[in-house]
């Protein structure tokens, strides 16, 4: 790392950018970058690196596995440091499984405090990683935390989903899950993106995933906004999946729940995360997944 000519930020030499979350047929996904944290950065540093490499995100890999045996990574976007990032932790491991030669890694990886079990395995397609998201807490919304929401969000009257009711949930930080009736509704979700900023400012959210639930074995469809943290739409949120699988056990009675969700189409980058619930002596936990592609390094 080291200073540019004028004496501005830190610049990294070395980000591999890699589509988290991509199709099964290997298109789209999130592009995110990643790249070997320095010591000598500062966050401000960390928070120009998406950015630069025209990604939402940035994963940072610590030099050295922690005394409880995770692996250090960071997460950041342009305004923020994110105690956890689904699609994000996606792209790091596919990163740390292509750098060996193994054709699997199971690990342990540190972020926000929490360290938790993952899995990187080489598929024809790219590199498929599972991570255990843990608990995720629910409950229903304060009627002006909801109403604030859905009014920011545009919604009409015809737009909600006629049984799914908004959920907030939280897996750490607490996101509201916001469905709708059909696809079509989804797409035409055009977000005040001001208030919708102050909306989870006011609430303490970090954002909103507006979906439509997986019907028969289909898979659902989702877009997520977090123009609160600098993330207008994300093309692929797989935190917030983990947090819709957990409120479909919630509301079903069933003791397992397996969902895919397809995500990025308004953004003309297609996407899809898996994810599983199931009921445990503490409460719900999921577990998520993606298909990553390394793209490049620059």
């Amino acid at each position: 790392m080291r200073q540019s000519g004028n004496g501005g930020p830190m610049s990294w030499p070395d980000v591999t950018v890699v589509d988290a979350c991509v199709r099964r047929d290997g298109r789209g996904g999130s592009p995110t970058s990643v790249t070997d944290d320095d010591p000598a950065a500062t966050d401000a540093d960390r928070r120009t690196v998406a950015a630069a490499a025209g990604t939402s995100h940035a994963a940072f890999l610590g030099p050295r596995r922690a005394p409880d045996g995770g692996w250090p990574v960071r997460f950041f976007t342009a305004t923020a440091e994110l105690s956890g990032c689904g699609h994000g932790t996606v792209a790091a491991q596919a990163v740390r499984l292509a750098r060996t030669s193994l054709d699997e890694l199971n690990d342990r990886q540190l972020t926000g405090g929490r360290t938790f079990d993952t899995t990187a395995i080489r598929r024809p397609a790219g590199i498929e990683v599972w991570f255990d998201q843990g608990l995720v807490a629910l409950r229903h919304p304060e009627p002006d935390e909801r109403d604030a929401i859905v009014a920011a969000l545009g919604l009409t009257a015809d737009d909600p989903h006629p049984t799914d009711t908004p959920r907030i949930a939280a897996p750490g930080a607490p996101r509201m899950l916001v469905p709708v009736h059909d696809r079509s509704a989804l797409l035409r979700i055009r977000p005040r993106l001001d208030r919708l900023a102050a909306a989870c400012r006011r609430y303490g959210l970090l954002g909103c995933f507006v979906y439509v639930p997986p019907v028969d074995g289909r898979p659902g469809a989702a877009r997520m906004f977090a123009p609160a943290i600098g993330v207008d739409e994300d093309v692929a949120n797989a935190n917030s999946t983990g947090c819709l699988a957990a409120h479909l056990l919630d509301t079903t009675g069933a003791r397992t729940v397996e969902i895919e969700v397809e995500q990025g189409d308004a953004l003309g980058r297609p996407a899809s995360v898996l994810a599983s619930a199931r009921r445990g002596p503490a409460g719900i936990t999921t577990r998520v997944g993606g298909l990553a592609v390394i793209r490049d390094g620059h």
